[in-house]
């Protein structure tokens, strides 16, 4: 593999929504170059049959053809990256089925995306990274130990977890809310330049590596869900490693920001949401907007005609975990087991929720909400072990 990564753009519309230059952007800040598979006429003319899909815009038979280059090892790539206008039904699901068959054909690294005219480099900057990482740092994540001793630093976007691990086991934990201590999540930069951290990462690579260690499958498959304060993560790992993973929201009423205010208008704790949600129905009440806003008003209106506080505890968590199902684990491979992580994991209403939707059973692991923090000690381990035997 070249020193910078090789990352094969799989895309349709990018530039006309004017938003390549972001792409590039975000994948020069990683050390990455997006590059776009050569076909000829003759490959996009046949890609239907050999495909076995019909499509309307001459750009997604460009995708398709593209796809199946890298899938052949016609072209030489070490991830991919798919992007598809948001809302287009057609490149929805093309998109989804290039993700499966390049992932399930050749393993590399894969993101899919739908972006807008909106879309910054910023944006993203997360995935561009984790895809770097799953590229160039495998040798970590297969690491199954964890040796000496170490600390990760989980800076998130409402609170900032620390654990101390030795030897494989977590021997201290601890948090504080998020103000300007910030080492992975979103003070990751911050807390790493504070703390002169070995090794600082984004948070796809340090949850996954995180969630297997403490559910004790880092062999196999799974999928990591984690609802965070502001955003959530779908994540497909194998052998301890991510492969296809999908980041964020259209909105915080798919995030644990949507919970903290619906246990404010209740006048509960937050920790006592999950417990008040597992007693009601939520099919009693009418959730008639996704939005946060308007999501919080719809409850707002079903409590001042009646209804029970259990109840509109339950219809707020079914709430988030519905659009986590349709928008972002339509994006990866749900394989069991199903690991629910992060301080939203603890609300129990919540991945009861996400069972009857998946109907599947959805684990809690032990310390989920320090899920970050661990990942990022045991990723740290094996950075400081690779260091000494370079210097050996």
């Amino acid at each position: 593999m070249s020193e910078i990564v090789r990352i094969a753009q799989l895309s349709c519309g990018s530039e006309y929504s004017g938003i390549q230059q972001e792409i590039d952007e975000a994948a020069r800040t990683v050390g990455a170059e997006m590059v776009f598979p050569d076909v000829d006429a003759g490959d996009i003319r046949r890609i239907e049959d050999d495909f076995g899909l019909r499509v309307a815009s001459p750009d997604l038979k460009l995708m398709m053809a593209r796809a199946k280059a890298v899938v052949d090892g016609m072209f030489d790539v070490d991830a991919v990256f798919i992007g598809t206008c948001f809302r287009c039904a057609e490149a929805a699901l093309v998109r989804s089925e290039l993700r499966r068959y390049i992932y399930e054909t050749t393993g590399l690294p894969v993101i899919s995306y739908s972006f807008t005219e909106r879309t910054t480099a910023t944006t993203l900057l997360t995935r561009m990274e984790a895809l770097t990482t799953m590229a160039l740092r495998k040798s970590l994540l297969v690491r199954e130990r964890q040796t000496g001793l170490t600390a990760g630093i989980d800076s998130g976007s409402t609170t900032t977890k620390c654990v101390v691990m030795r030897d494989n086991e977590i021997i201290g934990t601890g948090w504080v809310p998020t103000t300007k201590v910030g080492t992975t999540g979103y003070g990751r930069f911050l807390a790493g330049d504070r703390f002169k951290a070995d090794l600082v990462q984004e948070e796809v690579t340090v949850n996954s590596k995180g969630a297997v260690f403490l559910a004790d499958k880092q062999k196999g498959d799974a999928t990591v869900i984690d609802i965070g304060g502001m955003d959530n993560k779908a994540i497909s790992v194998h052998n301890g490693i991510p492969g296809m993973f999908t980041l964020g929201g259209i909105c915080a009423g798919a995030s644990g920001r949507f919970l903290e205010l619906t246990a404010r208008r209740l006048g509960v704790e937050i920790t006592e949401l999950g417990a008040l949600a597992v007693k009601g129905d939520a099919r009693k009440i009418a959730m008639n907007s996704y939005c946060i806003v308007f999501g919080i008003q719809s409850l707002v209106n079903s409590l001042s005609t009646g209804a029970q506080p259990e109840d509109v505890a339950a219809a707020a968590c079914h709430s988030v975990s519905e659009q986590v199902f349709e928008q972002q684990l339509q994006e990866v491979e749900v394989k069991e087991p199903v690991l629910m992580v992060g301080g939203s994991s603890l609300i129990e209403g919540l991945p009861k929720a996400m069972e009857e939707l998946l109907r599947v059973d959805v684990h809690v692991p032990p310390n989920s909400q320090f899920i970050g923090a661990v990942g990022a000690a045991l990723l740290s381990s094996g950075f400081i072990e690779e260091k000494k035997t370079q210097v050996r």
